[in-house]
């Protein structure tokens, strides 16, 4: 009785978890406790105003120490001098402070926070410690689920800092941005779960802005995106992220996302 009980309640996390995975925004819930995941993210952004593409390789490992806090660690690699070079790294926390469960839905409220550093010239206007610049990032994420619906949302406040000494931060560029998100998933198949090996397909739209603090400069992107989670541990994300408006200087805004990520549970045996 026991094993069935945990198989159902295993699945039913199934079910829930699925479509909060988004591709480039994180809900306010984390990873399972004592869990250890491994994603390679890999991004291809076409040039605005010049020929060619950008491409940006980000491993990250991320850990569940409990329930309601986890860490991650991400590198950055690039190809802007012509050839892959490790360009820096961050370090990022969230912390889950309010859960409201019912059987079919829950709630979520979570703190975050990212340090960044990053030895790259700066070369656009946007602020962007995921990759770009030095600095940090805090900000508050609020996730809702019901049935196979999820909807996510995130304020965040974000400041740049010079890259290195031979890279300091422009001095006609405001250096800290008011960051907002919202992310939208549904659980497209299996309609009906019947065995843990069953493929998800989440399809996911994100909408992602930033406002520059000091002179009001802004730009919004969408994000379209199809999630496989194969075997309840393997994850596959692909996306297109599109500029609908910006009054900001962007060198690259439009690319694409290939995420590939592993997850191991309870690698760490008490």
């Amino acid at each position: 009785m026991k094993v069935v009980y945990l198989y159902v309640v295993l699945l039913f996390t199934q079910l829930v978890i699925g479509q909060e995975l988004f591709v480039v925004t994180d809900p306010a819930s984390n990873i399972p406790a004592n869990s250890l995941s491994a994603r390679m993210g890999n991004l291809l952004f076409k040039e605005k105003f010049e020929s060619g593409y950008n491409y940006h390789l980000m491993p990250e490992v991320s850990y569940g120490l409990n329930k309601n806090l986890m860490f991650r660690g991400t590198a950055f690699i690039s190809n802007r001098g012509n050839s892959l070079v490790t360009e820096g790294g961050s370090f990022f926390s969230k912390y889950r402070f309010y859960s409201e469960d019912d059987i079919n839905s829950h709630f979520r409220l979570a703190a975050f926070g990212r340090y960044s550093f990053n030895n790259s010239d700066i070369h656009q206007e946007q602020i962007e410690t995921m990759g770009h610049n030095s600095g940090f990032e805090v900000g508050l994420v609020a996730t809702k689920l019901i049935h196979k619906v999820a909807i996510s949302s995130s304020l965040s406040f974000e400041r740049a800092f010079d890259n290195t000494s031979k890279n300091p931060f422009p001095d006609h560029l405001g250096n800290t941005a008011t960051n907002y998100t919202l992310s939208i998933g549904k659980l497209m198949y299996p309609k009906t779960y019947t065995s843990f090996k069953q493929t998800n397909i989440n399809l996911m739209l994100e909408f992602l802005g930033q406002t520059i603090n000091e002179n009001g400069r802004s730009s919004l992107d969408v994000i379209p995106a199809v999630q496989f989670i194969i075997n309840s541990q393997a994850r596959i994300d692909l996306a297109y992220r599109h500029e609908i408006m910006s009054s900001m200087y962007r060198t690259a805004p439009n690319g694409f996302y290939l995420n590939l990520e592993y997850n191991l549970y309870n690698v760490l045996k008490k």
